[in-house]
């Protein structure tokens, strides 16, 4: 196992300690490999790179791998805020329309249906979806109590837990608070939340950037961003100010990738067509401007938007084409986040200099 390498992370298996509960029984070789997280795309891979490796050895030889994982993280245990939380993934834009949320929950249900546990924060104060796209509206989260304080706890749907400011307002009022108010709500929702134990917490933030931003990172030790963009010039230039704003030495959290949104439209009587209705591949050519990881496109499908609707996401539906390419973003997102836990120190909450 020596000469197979971690794809990602560049060493091999033993020197990473991925291998453990090795068996030998004269030509039977049974081992299960420890993956850095669950949602990990390269599975097969690491499979028939180790079967090779060792029937290079002995070509009878019967080998039967396993997997388990252990999801990395960087926290440095300085704070009881999050605490069962290895990593915090906070999905932004520039601006509203982009389908950041759809974005959010979708990569929530992703990374869960790899393996993961997953929670969903929907930090959209102004404009909380999340309650529809999950067809719990009109909900309430209950009450708890650890040791003297007072938590909420998340509701559950699809495998992963959630919370909205919209299960907690009627949804027929509008939120109508000014800036520290709204971030009282998401220091409230970071530290007086029971999420438990989870490998991701992915945090739908609102559009823009401006309080709530600030406030998020001055909370919560984020792990990275995922910025999310339509092709078209317009979406294009505000998805810069995203990047721009956590790029600031003041703020320095780590950008995981950016991802185009509405890539090309595929009708669903002609399911091998594609039309580029808002651009090509403006959000590649963005990635590459900015030297940042390209996570991939996801296409304007109407099964999207009416799961969206309906409140069943189109993670649990039976479109197997746009669920793969969920799937494959939601990979790439696991992939660069196991591979910068591999080399990057702890991370600390951010300090904002106002």
């Amino acid at each position: 196992m020596s000469t197979v390498q971690e794809p990602d992370l560049g060493k091999d298996l033993v020197t990473l300690n991925m291998i453990r509960d090795v068996e030998i029984e004269g030509a039977y070789v049974s081992f299960t490999v420890v993956l850095t997280t669950p949602a990990c795309p390269l599975k097969d891979l690491i499979k028939n790179d180790c079967v090779k490796a060792i029937k290079a050895t002995n070509s009878n030889a019967v080998v039967n791998v396993k997997f388990t994982s252990s999801t990395t993280t960087i926290r440095a245990d300085k704070s009881n805020v999050l605490p069962g939380v290895k990593n915090i993934i906070a999905v932004v834009s520039g601006k509203g329309g982009v389908g950041k949320s759809t974005v959010a929950a979708n990569l929530a249900l992703a990374l869960a249906q790899g393996g993961a546990s997953v929670g969903l924060m929907d930090a959209d104060i102004y404009g909380p979806s999340i309650p529809i796209m999950f067809g719990v509206r009109g909900e309430r989260p209950m009450m708890t109590s650890v040791g003297d304080k007072a938590m909420i706890v998340p509701l559950e749907r699809y495998g992963i837990k959630l919370l909205s400011i919209g299960l907690l307002v009627d949804e027929k009022n509008a939120v109508i608070w000014r800036g520290p108010m709204a971030s009282s709500a998401i220091r409230q929702f970071i530290t007086d939340v029971q999420w438990g134990d989870l490998d991701y917490l992915v945090i739908d933030m609102p559009p823009g950037t401006g309080d709530i931003h600030l406030t998020l990172v001055q909370t919560a030790p984020v792990t990275g961003v995922v910025v999310v963009t339509t092709p078209q010039d317009v979406a294009l230039a505000d998805a810069k100010k995203g990047i721009a704003m956590f790029s600031q030495a003041q703020m320095n959290v780590p950008i995981i990738g950016l991802v185009e949104n509405m890539s090309y439209f595929v009708p669903a009587e002609l399911p091998n067509n594609r039309y580029y209705i808002f651009g090509k591949e403006g959000g590649k050519r963005l990635a590459e401007e900015y030297d940042l990881p390209f996570l991939g496109q996801i296409p304007l499908v109407q099964g999207i938007r009416e799961g969206g609707d309906m409140g069943v996401p189109v993670m649990v539906s039976d479109d197997e084409v746009t669920r793969q390419s969920f799937l494959e973003f939601a990979g790439t997102v696991a992939r660069s986040i196991s591979m910068r836990n591999a080399h990057m120190k702890g991370e600390e909450v951010a300090e904002v200099i106002e």
